[in-house]
């Protein structure tokens, strides 16, 4: 199982490297099929490893539990390195996940991106994205996922400013990069924290030791692993990057929105979940981050202008929502909830991408009427943003029910969890277990005959020991999910009356672009649609009445306002009706600007007085040495010519001067 696991994780990277290295000659060799060269190795290599990812989900299936294995071994003297990767039902099913929507980000730019020139060099990166990704997922030892993490980070840089000659597209390249660097060093000490503290990277090893680290280290660990977190996957106060990460071409937004980069912090949460139970604090933290992310990305996503801001903002939002389930100790329906959100965020970006290649416009304010001419793609994007919002029975709205259910329960019960502990090994030795935060079960027996048992790790599960998370923030990540809601509602309505409904307001011609793209996204439409369905074998996916209800009056709530408002001037933005805060949310709050004024600004003056300094001292000292030295040599030079005459006249002059000094002293 584990060679099989990295069998899905090498095509995608074979991929990354035969294209890099040959894309146009292989081009040349494969001229006759769909995409050239560079298709076929973007797409086959994908194929694959989807084919080995279901086969990996299928055997996980019949046969649940926990596969790890050692690749190598790397002995540094100190803490050894283990080279291995791990199989279980997170990473089975998060490995599906992506290679799905891998495969039908590279089936799309096949046609989206086909009068690009550099089209290979496109294709590679998104397979070596995509093999990143399957590398965090299956990792087994941290140091190994770490990497896989940092891989992405260069490969977003470099598909985000694909279009490098506009300087936007760079300019956003480089803030992704700097922004998630910031947060990526943080998550490197935790991941020192965590492996020095137990004597392995081994992530098994850590999760079963962590229950008898100091409780300040594991706390430090968890917070500094939540920077990392909060830049990966766009959360406050790091999400600035992702908006401004809109510049590169679409099919790239779906993919790091649905499958990969943002999707990495929240599957690192749920993969390392035992150090957060052991940090009370990091969960109220994250608690607190999800708050403010998911209410006020929804905010601005209400007041975009533009199609493909909205949708990064409702990623954001939404990323949030997920975290906000692990805070409140709903592991199973924030992992399900990343689940269907990759399936309809796949969805919108790629059915967006078709009406930005008709319309040759990213800006809401050029659509209208488009469900004519777009059958395919208004059906597709209806589902998507259905989904998205919450409508039942699409799949987001499974998903946010869960999660909801969750935060209630801990509202209404003093920020206890709604999880309850589980039942003990069943062997004599295990009758009675002792738990600490980190899920270890001691056992606590009297018969000496048994001899001395080694504590069991147990899987975290939504079935998972009781945490305590503060009152208060059960209460706001409650009210917040609830707020969330409708917000959500209110700009997917908007949205959508506003791409597909109205008077055109465009001058060109509404259809279904190509098929490769058109049949992409309807195929996305399917699972967003019944995605959902598959949860309900665990009873703790499945709706419950209460939070069912809220949240339709909710979705109708925030649709029914945004339809209102439309309704009376179809012609204009429902957007208006904000009023004076509407500035304030299409800013996203002044962030980006404050962080200008205290950060940007800053930083730029230092680096020119460090310029002026080096240029004026530094360098002066230098130049000024080597001027000295060239006027000593000018002097010096004059008595080395080359000249025969003067050096004849220099060795009379002498001679004469000698001769003079002995008839005269002696």
């Amino acid at each position: 199982m584990i060679w099989l696991a990295a069998l899905v994780v090498l095509p995608p990277f074979l991929a990354a490297f035969a294209g890099m290295l040959s894309g146009p000659s292989l081009t040349r060799l494969v001229r006759g099929l769909p995409g050239g060269g560079p298709g076929v190795i973007a797409c086959v290599p994908v194929a694959v490893s989807l084919v080995l990812s279901a086969i990996v989900a299928f055997a996980v299936w019949r046969d649940p539990g926990e596969r790890t294995g050692t690749l190598t071994l790397v002995d540094t003297g100190s803490v050894p390195i283990r080279v291995g990767l791990q199989v279980d039902g997170l990473s089975a099913v998060t490995g599906l996940m992506v290679c799905c929507v891998a495969l039908a980000v590279q089936v799309y730019s096949v046609a989206y991106m086909k009068d690009d020139r550099r089209y290979s060099s496109y294709a590679a990166f998104i397979s070596l994205f995509t093999s990143a990704m399957l590398l965090v997922v299956y990792a087994g030892d941290l140091l190994v996922l770490y990497v896989g993490w940092e891989v992405m980070g260069i490969c977003s840089y470099f598909l985000i400013g694909h279009r490098w000659e506009e300087r936007a597209n760079s300019r956003a390249a480089v803030k992704a990069f700097l922004v998630t660097r910031l947060g990526d060093a943080g998550f490197l000490i935790g991941v020192i924290v965590l492996g020095v503290g137990a004597g392995t990277f081994e992530i098994g090893g850590v999760l079963r030791a962590v229950g008898g680290l100091p409780g300040g280290a594991v706390t430090a660990a968890a917070l500094l692993l939540l920077a990392g977190v909060a830049g990966k996957s766009a959360q406050f106060p790091l999400h600035t990057w992702l908006p401004d990460a809109m510049a590169g071409p679409t099919p790239i937004s779906a993919l790091i929105h649905a499958a990969t980069m943002v999707a990495a912090g929240v599957y690192v949460v749920a993969r390392l979940y035992g150090v957060f139970l052991a940090a009370p604090a990091a969960l109220a933290v994250l608690g607190l981050i999800a708050v403010i992310s998911m209410v006020g990305a929804a905010c601005a996503a209400l007041a975009q202008d533009d199609l493909k801001r909205v949708l990064a903002y409702s990623t954001i939002s939404q990323l949030a929502v997920m975290a906000a389930g692990l805070a409140v100790g709903a592991k199973s329906a924030a992992i399900f909830h990343l689940l269907t959100h990759g399936a309809f965020k796949a969805l919108l970006f790629l059915a967006a991408g078709c009406v930005i290649a008709v319309a040759g416009s990213t800006m809401l304010a050029q659509y209208g009427g488009l469900r004519r001419g777009m059958p395919i793609t208004f059906w597709s994007m209806t589902i998507g943003l259905a989904a998205l919002a919450g409508v039942p029975p699409l799949s987001g709205w499974f998903s946010k029910d869960s999660i909801i259910e969750a935060a209630q329960h801990a509202a209404l019960h003093g920020g206890e969890s709604a999880v309850i502990p589980p039942a003990a090994p069943t062997s004599a030795g295990y009758a009675q277990c002792k738990f600490d935060s980190s899920l270890v079960c001691t056992p606590i027996h009297d018969d000496s005959t048994l001899g001395t048992l080694p504590p069991v790790h147990l899987e975290i599960s939504y079935n998972a020991p009781a945490m305590d998370l503060p009152a208060g923030i059960a209460w706001l990540v409650y009210l917040g999910l609830l707020v969330t809601v409708a917000l959500t509602a209110a700009y997917a309505m908007r949205t959508w009356l506003m791409m597909f409904f109205g008077e055109p307001r465009g001058s060109y011609e509404a259809r279904d672009p190509s098929r490769l793209m058109s049949w992409t996204v309807a195929a996305l439409a399917v699972p967003a649609a019944i995605l959902g369905f598959f949860g309900l074998g665990a009873s703790e996916l499945r709706p419950h009445l209460g939070a069912s209800l809220l949240s339709v009056l909710l979705v109708a709530l925030g649709a029914g306002a945004a339809f209102l408002v439309w309704n009376r001037d179809p012609a204009l933005d429902p957007a208006r009706a904000l009023g004076p805060v509407r500035p304030a949310f299409a800013r996203a709050f002044f962030v980006d600007e404050l962080y200008a004024v205290a950060i940007v600004r800053p930083v730029q003056a230092l680096a020119r007085y460090v310029v002026t300094f080096d240029r004026d001292r530094v360098d002066a000292a230098v130049v000024g040495t080597a001027r000295a030295a060239g006027r000593l040599g000018g002097l010096l030079r004059v008595l080395q010519n080359g000249n025969l005459q003067t050096y004849l006249t220099g060795l009379l002059a002498g001679v004469v001067v000698i001769v003079a000094g002995v008839v005269i002293f002696l």
